[in-house]
């Protein structure tokens, strides 16, 4: 199973209870690895209609969270350069009441979502 059917399986799981949030962070980080730098143009905006649809879906809420977290927020579990940006997302994410739903295996706390 590739991710887009693995994350598309995970995404219709949702139930009408459930809300979906970004950031600013995670919605630069789709657009990056939406498609390779030579689409770039066409990756934005790809991205930014893919974001606008799952945005207007009746079938699940989405929320967009205004990132309120400094660097004196991040979880003491963030002890290298490369778990700084998911232990500030889990930051986000907890501040919010909320759950970290990453494909980043070993963020504690968080959710790993199924492949």
């Amino acid at each position: 199973m590739s991710f887009t059917s693995a994350g598309q399986k995970w995404v219709n799981s949702f139930s009408e209870d459930d809300s979906f949030a970004t950031c600013a962070i995670s919605e630069l980080g789709f657009f990056r690895v939406l498609l390779p730098s030579q689409y770039a143009a066409c990756a934005i905006a790809l991205g930014q209609r893919l974001l606008a649809a799952l945005r207007a879906s009746r079938r699940l809420r989405f929320e967009f969270l205004a990132d309120d977290q400094d660097a004196a927020q991040l979880p003491q579990s963030v002890k290298w350069p490369k778990q700084v940006t998911d232990g500030h997302l889990f930051a986000l994410a907890r501040a919010h009441g909320m759950v970290l739903a990453t494909l980043d295996q070993g963020t504690r706390g968080a959710f790993l979502i199924p492949r």
